[in-house]
């Protein structure tokens, strides 16, 4: 799809020499520098999310359930390293 933009002309400039540098097209460089952004704010959206979800305290159910794995890893895989 073709769209039409405005960018500064000093941003013009850098994209047209690293378009060149690297033998690429202007619409490349332009859609990778697009697609990087919105990869940043998805990780930013999961991180937010993740900081949430983190951030209520422990339950009780899930203090047990979390030193019920750990003791199991404990005798699995601690006790094979021995």
């Amino acid at each position: 799809m073709k769209i039409a933009i405005s960018v500064p002309d000093a941003v013009f400039q850098d994209v047209k020499r690293a378009a060149e540098e690297q033998k690429r097209s202007r619409s490349e460089i332009f859609v990778e520098a697009v697609k990087a952004y919105l990869e940043k704010i998805e990780s930013r959206r999961l991180l937010q999310a993740l900081n949430e979800a983190y951030s209520e305290p422990e339950t009780e159910e899930e203090k047990a359930t979390r030193a019920a794995a750990f003791e199991l890893y404990k005798r699995t895989v601690l006790e094979r390293e021995k």
